[in-house]
């Protein structure tokens, strides 16, 4: 690990790692954290955007159906709305150079756990034989009424 003088001190001599950057003499690690926001996807709906990376991680928001304009596209089926969702996130991996192979955990938020075996073929469609983590909590309520399920992923970013 780096000595933590280097944040005070500046260079005398010495051998900086190579993600340090020299800034007016002092040693600083780069800005590692980039928000994703697609405009195409439904806008957030409270102080917040579609994804955020910080260094090869990726952080998704739980990702809802409705479009730009927060209607329901997919109707009040649980298996439509998850495959609206996984199109979403498409969009987002892509931007971040990743695919549903980088994912490292899924959180499903359904309203109803029968709901459940309608999700997961979606889920297998787009995830192929990649097995994420999984935490499915069920829900009361989401936030567009008629919203079945809600998804949110932690990916780890290639490269």
């Amino acid at each position: 690990m780096c000595d933590p003088d280097w944040t005070r001190y500046p260079k005398v001599g010495r051998t900086v790692p190579s993600q340090y950057l020299q800034v007016n003499g002092f040693f600083a690690l780069p800005t590692l954290r980039r928000e994703i926001r697609i405009p195409s996807l439904n806008p957030p709906v409270s102080y917040c955007t579609d994804s955020v990376q910080f260094g090869n991680l990726l952080f998704i928001s739980g990702l809802a159906p409705p479009d730009s304009q927060r209607k329901l596209v997919r109707g009040d089926d649980p298996a439509e709305q998850t495959r609206k969702i996984f199109e979403s996130m498409k969009l987002i991996l892509a931007e971040a150079n990743a695919g549903f192979g980088d994912v490292l955990r899924v959180t499903v938020y359904p309203t109803h756990i029968d709901n459940q075996p309608k999700i997961n073929p979606v889920r297998q469609e787009y995830f192929g034989e990649t097995r994420p983590a999984n935490t499915l909590v069920e829900v009361s309520a989401l936030v567009v009424p008629g919203m079945r399920v809600k998804i949110g992923a932690v990916v780890g970013l290639p490269g």
